[in-house]
């Protein structure tokens, strides 16, 4: 007769003795006890041979004359730490620099620099538009008067009007011939671009209809999100070497301030 505590145990029912497969499975894999497994080989960042022999050089002047390759690769990974923090940074302030305060409810706008300068612009042009009446209107009595002494300067203010009178009337034939053109051709239509059921292939519509044929269409009306690209100026870089304390007063900095 069989306990109680034998009954309930469901491995010595089935036969399976667990200290002994415990035991056979720490012999077979008593190689990967303890060790650490990676999924791919560790690269140095930068080149291993040009890197040593830089490193090398420097260490020479200091009296070293052996440099081991671990040292070679923790300058390599501690390079890569360095340039993936500085470039995380510099993103950083390049979006800062582009984000947009219009839309934001705590912001108000305080002048607005492109208005100004359209002002200006109308009132150059009002200027300009001003001082082209009056030549015009001096051209024209020019023109209109009939002295019978010959003055040059009389002579060339008729012909500059001459001119003047030919040039509108060019600008007027070459404006009624357009308008007349654009009357003969009617509205343009607008082109269906995204059309259910129409499969573009090299520059040719061929259409589809029909079960599976159909659902060949609808990849290319499919809208795939564009990724957004930071780009990165000299400007945010400097921003970025001020602000850091070992680069604040580096030979880096004041070179790409005289750039």
């Amino acid at each position: 007769y069989r306990d109680d505590d034998d009954i309930n145990d469901v491995a010595s029912m089935a036969g399976v003795n667990l200290n002994e497969e415990s035991a056979r499975i720490m012999a077979t894999n008593s190689d990967l006890v303890g060790t650490q497994i990676q999924s791919c080989k560790d690269e140095p960042f930068l080149a291993a041979i040009p890197l040593h022999k830089r490193i090398l050089e420097m260490a020479k002047k200091l009296g070293i004359t052996d440099v081991p390759a671990e040292v070679v690769t923790f300058i390599s990974h501690a390079t890569q730490n360095r340039l993936r923090t500085v470039i995380e940074k510099v993103t950083v302030i390049t979006q800062h620099r582009m984000e947009s305060y219009k839309d934001d409810e705590w912001y108000e706008q305080a002048t607005d620099v492109r208005s100004q300068l359209k002002f200006f612009e109308q009132l150059e042009r009002l200027e300009k538009q001003r001082k082209d009446e009056q030549e015009r209107e001096i051209l024209l009595k020019a023109a209109k008067s009939r002295s019978r002494q010959e003055d040059p300067e009389q002579a060339r203010l008729k012909q500059k009007a001459k001119e003047m009178q030919q040039q509108e009337l060019a600008q007027m034939r070459q404006r009624d011939a357009n308008l007349t053109a654009l009357a003969a051709i009617g509205p343009r239509k607008k082109r269906k671009l995204d059309s259910p059921g129409l499969l573009t292939v090299g520059g040719e519509g061929l259409g589809m209809s029909g079960g599976s044929q159909a659902g060949l269409g609808t990849p290319s009306s499919r809208q795939y999100a564009r990724q957004k690209i930071t780009r990165v100026n000299l400007r945010d870089f400097i921003f970025y070497m001020e602000q850091e304390r070992e680069m604040s007063h580096s030979l880096l900095l004041y070179r790409a301030l005289l750039k």
